[in-house]
């Protein structure tokens, strides 16, 4: 259940002194949203309806940090951050993902000349983006990941990877090589700026590239996208706080931008105070660094702050148009599907507390077919079964799919209304 400010909350400006931003270490956080009663992770799958709804809960409370423009969950608990193999968040079985995966390996391996390397992924999840890395570049991998499954991605460079099944920490030192990579890891990672700088004391006084990747806040704010706020997102980050991180542990930013229906942001960076004597080793580098100006996309905290804004006087209209849209299939007795089991879906139904008004879930992730939802208890089911139930309205958890999902119903002679969030 959503909760609004009322005036004895704070609005923006009025500090909680009591709360420090685990970003920058600043007491200047005031709260904004909050949602009570979520489920505490969203891609654990569970074995049975009544496992599914008796699944711990707890609260987001969103506080944004009016010093560094960072924004974190303050009720977050990291007791509760217990990735293990059965998370399943594997993304590789959609064509739309897997092109853009290939491209940005692609753009990767070119600018960094990444061929014959060792690297280094953190938060390697099932390890596919690294196993395409070594695959297309002839790399050497080592995935690190509490989640990750040995041999579930076939690959002809499985045998120059190894995974580790853990957290990432500076006693993984040893695995660093020539480049390193972080995709969708930070945002579960309250104490952000203690991550990168124990990155940055890994690399110690090599120049070792960083590329990391994690969901765009500025558009989670500008859009209303509350399905993108869920418990284990604990820390989200526009461009500027992003690029601030960086450069406050110890990293110079190459690159900031966006990609994936502007949905993702990704920073390139290079550690700084690397001895002269080091970096005519890197030649191949020489073009790649930069000086230590703002990059074009970087926003000042007070920018962040207007859409914060924005975002609190707007939300409680999307969210209410959602719930009638819900009411009215359901007072039509319309079939309503969701596509799409994952961590948007467990949002988008806890946070409207509608998960009675949709019938079924379906996904094209084999792994999570006959499984059930935390927190919300529906069965995941594949796409194939809607041949049988001839949903009415289908609505999709995120845009940048809504063409290939057209396309399969189209295939399977299906013709339901299709809305994507």
């Amino acid at each position: 259940m959503v909760q609004f400010q009322s005036s004895s909350q704070p609005q923006l400006g009025d500090f909680l002194s009591d709360r420090q931003c685990p970003n920058c270490s600043s007491h200047v956080l005031s709260i904004f949203y909050e949602v009570r009663d979520v489920p505490v992770h969203s891609c654990l799958m569970m074995s049975s309806r009544e496992e599914a709804l008796n699944f711990p809960c707890e609260d987001v409370v969103l506080g944004f940090c009016n010093s560094c423009g960072f924004i974190t969950n303050i009720e977050f608990d990291p007791h509760w951050s217990a990735y293990a193999p059965n998370s399943e968040d594997q993304q590789s079985f959609s064509p739309t993902f897997n092109k853009f995966a290939r491209n940005l390996v692609q753009k990767l391996l070119k600018k960094y000349n990444l061929q014959g390397k060792n690297i280094l992924e953190i938060g390697c999840s099932k390890g596919d983006f690294l196993l395409l890395l070594c695959e297309l570049g002839n790399n050497y991998g080592v995935g690190i990941d509490p989640s990750v499954v040995p041999g579930r991605v076939e690959s002809e460079a499985a045998s120059r990877v190894k995974f580790i099944q853990d957290y990432y920490g500076e006693h993984h030192a040893e695995y660093v090589g020539d480049f390193i990579c972080c995709r969708h890891t930070l945002e579960h990672i309250q104490p952000t700026a203690e991550f990168i700088s124990t990155v940055r004391k890994s690399i110690g006084d090599r120049l070792v590239p960083f590329f990391l990747e994690i969901p765009d806040n500025t558009r989670v704010l500008k859009d209303l996208a509350f399905e993108d706020i869920y418990y284990e997102h604990c820390s989200y980050f526009s461009p500027g706080a992003l690029a601030r991180l960086f450069r406050a542990c110890g990293f110079e930013v190459v690159d900031l931008y966006r990609d994936y229906g502007e949905q993702y942001l990704f920073i390139e960076a290079l550690p700084t105070n690397i001895p002269d004597s080091k970096i005519h080793l890197y030649g191949h580098l020489t073009g790649v660094r930069q000086p230590q100006n703002p990059c074009p996309l970087e926003e000042t905290v007070a920018e962040v702050a207007q859409d914060v804004r924005h975002f609190v006087s707007n939300i409680e209209a999307k969210l209410n148009y959602w719930k009638q849209y819900l009411e009215i299939a359901q007072s039509k007795q319309e079939k309503v599907v969701v596509w799409g089991s994952g961590s948007k879906c467990v949002a988008f139904l806890t946070t409207l507390d509608t998960a009675d008004k949709i019938q079924y879930v379906v996904d094209i992730n084999p792994h999570r077919h006959g499984r059930f939802i935390p927190g919300v208890g529906k069965q995941i089911m594949s796409p194939q079964f809607l041949q049988e139930y001839q949903p009415d309205r289908v609505i999709v958890m995120n845009s940048i799919y809504r063409d290939e999902i057209k396309q399969m119903l189209d295939e399977m002679n299906l013709s339901p209304e299709v809305i994507a969030l």
